[in-house]
Order: structure tokens, then sequence, then C-alpha cells
């Protein structure tokens, strides 16, 4: 029988199989702790494995690197066979996940960590794929790591069966592996795709009940932070320094005119490996090498908008979301035709090299130019169709990158951007628990769930929505601006305090990060009995005079005049509460469709200038929000607040919000009390005036309470008067997913 090789391939398919394992065995390190001295052959400092991913830089897992003290190790690596052993200090730069703390036992998943050298040496590195290792369903792998065999420090390597993966298509799913027994030690070592010639993973843990283990893909190590500012050099971006170092280096040792030995690429070669059935290994690490040699991508978001925005292009991306160029590479080759596989990387290069820049280098013109030489030169095997179709692509997108001359500035309108939604639903037969979803709106139409619990307890809600949130912000952040999270729950669950949820225990509070808006779910199933009563308790007003606009325009128009509904210190109502309500009773053909008037007051608001009305309160007196009818008499131009909202009244203050929707209102303001006493609200309703209320339009609203949440965060006594506050900001154009068309950013 035969594999199907020709005669004589199977003999030089093992020989690079042999050749591997050697590239595997260089770069694979031990880990010690520090305080090892003299004695790093010692099996009592060993704490595990690792290999080197770039140049003086180390990946591991979290458990291994962090056993050490301070976050300092010591690795040990050979530098070539035969050579003996030689020791490097190393710092841990980051364990995922983040906010563990850097303690020895047990981590959840990711368990990775990145451990940089504290001086250069010279060593071998492995190559990484591009693809995500969920791909990677079937068959065997090979791994490597050091053990304790007979009390000596041993490296061992082997074969493993993929049985299947722990955590499906999610964020943090883990390859279960098995027919062989894992020792001690082995932790943190790389696992080898045998086929393509490529490492996919990190051995994390062995099985406690049977022979095996499990593996996390590297894909994990996109979800190392994003920094908060703006890029000044790929170094601002510890994801960008180790993937680009690593690019770079595959490159140069392939093109290192006195190279001997076997390059990562050269066996991939022997092997037979096809990247995405197209590229050579050599081009690919050639292409890869060029890619790195250009600033990153601004951002998650751009990166998805530029995948998005190949003709060719058809795959759903894989999580966590491509970060840098190469994962956007290696998401292609998922999707890409025989006949069209070519065209279609080379078409991304191009998108690539006339991408907006998060900075610019001095090399940066230089190695647009060599990435274009590249993509010209392998455009070669195509049509002339398609190499016309490049050279336009590359012109145009050029021109359309050229810097326009400034127009004049809009600071009150928001440029379209990706934005976050979680969607929260209580279990009427159990209020102690709810369903959630969160979501990527997309800038341009259309949304994108990435997760979805059921059941989950409503009190632990915060802990257990954090990595499908972290994930879903690195999607939409850009440099300096990150992305608004929506949140859509039923009216009487508005009091959740959702901009004090933190992604991790040493994270700021979410309010201070991003723009924190609460919108409204159960909108269209309100009846009277939900809200006319304003806060319970008191009596309605049934003169039924309450939908004549305040000035006497048609609001269905959308403009009247706001001026008239100013009362004192902010707590003019409609009415006999302040006023301007016009107390005549409105016929039939004049009452406007309730969704139209919210449509009308939302366009008004966003057009003119805003008035912040405190509806609830008259110098520190509780008083009942005006009824529906009321409410709808109020000038377009108001932005309803409370003042006087008690999460102990939930009931009331329910009833409250019901009020406002039904009074077509999608924008209004409160604040939490937090046990403050009743009479301390005079500065609210001051901060509310100066600092919701003004010349601006309610575009501007979502960022100026980030800002006062901030502000109020570092301690300014200026902004006490904020603590607790909280926005709705409600779209009426953009209904939320299963209402009808889809809901784009706000």
């Amino acid at each position: 029988m035969t594999d199907g090789r020709a005669p004589g391939a199977s003999g030089a398919h093992d020989a690079a199989r042999r050749a591997l394992r050697g590239l595997v065995m260089a770069a694979t390190v031990r880990i010690h702790r520090p305080d090892a001295g003299y004695a790093l052959d010692e099996p009592g400092t060993f704490l595990g494995s690792g290999y080197f991913v770039a140049p003086s830089w180390v990946l591991t897992c979290a458990h291994v690197a962090c056993g050490g003290e301070g976050d300092e190790v010591v690795v040990m690596y050979e530098s070539a066979p035969g050579s003996g052993m030689s020791a490097v200090p190393g710092h841990v730069a980051a364990a995922l996940p983040e906010g563990v703390g850097c303690v020895p036992g047990a981590w959840p998943a990711p368990d990775l960590a990145l451990v940089r050298l504290s001086e250069p040496v010279d060593h071998e590195c492995v190559y990484l794929s591009e693809r995500p290792a969920a791909y990677y369903g079937e068959g065997k792998v090979l791994y490597a790591g050091w053990t304790v065999v007979d009390g000596h420090l041993r490296m061992l390597d082997g074969t493993l069966t993929v049985e299947g993966t722990i955590g499906g298509w999610t964020t943090d799913v883990q390859m279960r592996l098995g027919d062989n027994d894992l020792p001690d030690g082995v932790s943190g070592g790389p696992v080898i795709d045998p086929e393509r010639g490529e490492v996919i993973g990190v051995l994390k843990a062995r099985s406690d009940h049977a022979r095996g283990g499990t593996s996390t893909g590297l894909e994990q190590l996109r979800t190392l932070p994003v920094p908060s500012g703006e890029l000044t050099t790929e170094h601002d971006d510890l994801y960008q320094t180790v993937v680009h170092a690593h690019d770079r280096y595959h490159r140069d040792r392939q093109r290192h005119p006195s190279a001997r030995r076997n390059t990562w690429a050269d066996v991939q070669s022997q092997l037979g490996a096809r990247p995405g059935r197209t590229l050579s290994p050599d081009e690919r690490v050639q292409l890869l090498g060029r890619l790195a040699d250009l600033p990153p991508p601004a951002s998650t978001s751009s990166l998805l908008d530029l995948l998005g925005s190949l003709p060719d292009f058809e795959t759903p991306l894989p999580l966590p979301a491509p970060r840098g160029w190469r994962d956007g590479l290696g998401a292609l080759y998922e999707c890409a035709r025989d006949d069209g596989a070519l065209y279609l990387v080379l078409d991304y290069a191009v998108h690539a090299m006339t991408a907006e820049r998060p900075f610019l280098a001095a090399s940066t013109p230089a190695a647009e130019g060599a990435l274009w030489a590249g993509v010209w030169q392998a455009a070669q095997r195509l049509g002339p169709g398609r190499r016309s179709a490049l050279v336009e692509r590359r012109i145009n997108r050029m021109e359309a990158r050229r810097p326009v001359p400034a127009g004049p500035p809009q600071p009150t309108t928001r440029a379209a951007q990706s934005s976050v939604l979680v969607e929260i639903v209580r279990r009427g037969w159990e209020p102690d628990r709810c369903d959630w979803s969160v979501f990527v709106v997309r800038d341009g139409g259309g949304t994108e769930r990435l997760r979805e619990v059921r059941r989950a307890p409503l009190a632990e809600l915060a802990t257990v929505i954090a990595a499908p949130l972290k994930e879903a912000f690195r999607q939409c952040d850009t440099p300096g601006r990150p992305a608004v999270l929506q949140v859509a729950t039923e009216h009487s669950l508005l009091a959740l305090e959702v901009d004090d949820w933190r992604l991790g225990p040493e994270d700021e509070p979410l309010g201070t990060q991003r723009p924190v808006v609460l919108r409204c779910s159960d909108r269209d199933q309100l009846t009277d009995d939900d809200g006319d009563d304003g806060y319970g308790g008191y009596g309605r007003n049934d003169g039924r005079g309450g939908d004549g606009r305040a000035d006497g325009s048609d609001a269905r128009d959308g403009e009247n005049n706001d001026s008239s509904v100013n009362g004192s210190s902010g707590a003019g109502t409609a009415g006999g509460a302040g006023g301007g309500h016009s107390g005549a009773a409105p016929d039939d053909d004049y009452r406007m469709d309730l969704d139209e008037e919210r449509r009308a007051r939302w366009r008004w608001l966003h057009a003119h200038p805003v008035t912040a009305t405190v509806l609830d309160c008259d110098d520190g007196l509780r008083k009942p929000v005006p009824p529906v009818e009321e409410l709808r008499g109020l000038a377009h131009g108001t932005v309803p607040v409370l003042c006087r909202f008690d999460s102990h009244r939930r009931g009331d203050d329910a009833a409250a919000f019901a009020s406002l929707v039904r009074g077509g209102f999608g924008v209004a303001l409160w604040r939490r009390r937090r046990g403050l006493p009743d009479a301390v609200c005079g500065e609210f309703h001051r901060g509310t005036l100066d600092e919701i209320g003004g010349p601006a339009n309610a575009y501007r609203l979502p960022e100026a309470v980030r800002d006062l949440r901030a502000r109020l965060r570092s301690g300014r006594p200026e902004t006490f008067w904020a603590d607790g506050i909280a926005l709705m900001y409600d779209n009426p154009h953009q209904p939320l997913p299963g209402t009808g068309d889809p809901v784009e950013a706000p």
C-alpha cells in the first residue's frame, strides 16, 4: 500500500518532519524562578516550558510565568544544537486574562503570558499560524516541552490526537488533546500542525482524569489590551510589537544570503504546505514581512471594514476578531476560491498598503513601495484584467487617502462609528435571572450577535458579560475614540448601574472609559397603567387638554419654541407646573401618532439647542412626574431630568420612566441618589442646566456624560453633583434587533 505520494516522496516527507521537529525543539525553552542562582539544572527551580515567538519574546502559560517573584523569571535556551543551555533573565510583560494577579496556581482560560527578555540573545523562533486553532478540527498535532525524568530536566516531544474543543465557537475555545501522557512541566510548550508546519497553540494543562490535556489557540493573543490613547509607534501596542517582530524575523531569515540551516519556510515547502491554496511558504513569509514593515491597522474596526470591502470576501470572521495584518491574511484562507485566491490576497495587500495610518514612520513610504513591488511581481500570474484592476485600486485608494482641506468645525455632530449593544431581558417568572446578548452594531448598518446567554443571574451580570464585551469593544474602538455602549432593557431595569461595570478588577468603570447610554426595549408594550400615575401615589390629572404644543405649533413639523418651557431652576413642567401648556382640548385630527411624535422630538433635539428640565423636584421637594398628556405638551427641545430617583422605590420610579417613554422622549437624564439626603439637589439642578442644556444639540450628550463621569472619578469637586448620573439615548430611527431594520450606531 502507498500513501498516495510519488516514489521517494514518503522519504522526503519524513525528512521534512524530522527537520520540523528540530526547529520546534530549538525554539522551545524552559522557565525557572529568578532566585535559582547557579542551580538552573535543578528541578526545584523549574516552573515549566515556553517557546520563542519573536526575537527576545517568549510565549508560555500565565500559570508558568507567574510562578516566579515580582514578575521576574529566568529563561533557559540552547542557541544551537549541542551548544549547551544558556540563561537569560526575563520579565512578564503581559498575562491573560488580565486582573487575575501574577500568583502561582490554577489560571482561567486563556492562561497565556508573554515574557520579554532583559538582554539580547541569539535564538530560534517558531512560525506562528495566521489561522485560529479552531479551524484545526481533527487529526494529530505535535508538541514539545520540558519535564523532569529520573531527577533530571529533559526535553520531551511527541504527538497528540485532537479530540474536539472546549467552549464551542467562542472567543475562549480550547482544543482537547488525548492519546498520550503529559507529565508536569510541559505546560507552556508549543502545539504544532504537522501538515502545515506551523505552531497553532500553547499546551495549557494535562487532563486530571484521562490521558492528554488541552491547548489554547494563538489567536487568544489578539485579546491583549488595546492602548487607550493614540498610537505613535507600533511599540505602543504589545500585540503589534510581537507579531510584527515575528513576521520580520522569518522574512529576514528566509532571505539571509549566508543562511545554511533550514528555515521554517524551507521545511513548510518540503511538507507541501500551500497557505490559502495560492501562496508558497516563501511567498507567504515575504508578504507578511512586508506587511509588518507598515504601521499596524488603525484599529480592529478599520481592519474589519477593510476585509468587508473586499468583493470576494464572504466568510464569517472568527473570534477573537482579526487585529493585525497577518490576522486579516489568515482570515482570507478560509474563503478564497481556487480560481480567485491569489487575486483576493493581492487585493487585500493593496488595501493594507493604502490604508489610513495610526502614525507614519520614516520607513513607511519605502515599505509601501516594497509591498507594491511584491504584489506586482505576484500579479504576473493573473490575467490582464485583474492586473489592471489592482493598479486601478491602488491609484484610487491613494487618491482617496490624500489629505482634504479641513472645513469649518462640526462640534455638535458625531462621525459614524460601530457601537456595542447589550440586550437584557428579565425572565418574568424568574425575576432574579435574565437572558442577555452582546451585539456589534456596524456603522454601515446591520448587527452581529457575538454572544447570547440565557438564565444568567441578574446580580452576576457585570461579571459574566465582561469577556464578550471586551471582544466587542475591540472590534469597534478606534484610536482616541472608544465606541458607544448601548444597553437595551425594559423600563423597570433602567436603574441598572451599567456605567459602574468593570471589565476587570483593575479596570476603570465603563462609564468613565466610553459613552454608556440606555435604551428602552419594551416601549411598545407600555400601557396607561405603566406610567400615567407619575411616581405613584399621586393623583392623575385627567384634564384632557394635554396634547397641544407648548408654543401652539404643530409638532408634526418638528419645530416649536424651546424657550417657552423654561421654569425657574430648571423645574418647569407642563400644565400648571411651570409651564406653557395651552390647556385647549385638541380635536382628534390634531393628535399625533406617538411614534411619529417621538421621531419628531428626536430630530428637533439633534438640530437645535436643548433645554434640561427637572420634572420631579421643586426647590428640593419631590413632586410627581406629570401625566403623559402633559409630558407630550413639553417643547421638542426638552431633555427631561429626574432628580429624585431612588433605587429603593423601583415601582414608582419605573412608572416615572414609563411616563417619559410614553410621552415620546428618546433622551432623558437622571441620577441614582445612592443614599444622598433629599435636600442635596440644588447643585444637580444647576449642573444639568449648565452641562446638559446649552447652545449645542443632543449629539454631544453621550460624550458629555462620559466626560462628567471621568472628571468625577478624578476627584474634581465641581462635578460631585453628577454622582450616579445616567442617560437614556434611544434613537427611534435605529430599531433594536428583531423590531425592524437593523440598529446603527448612535
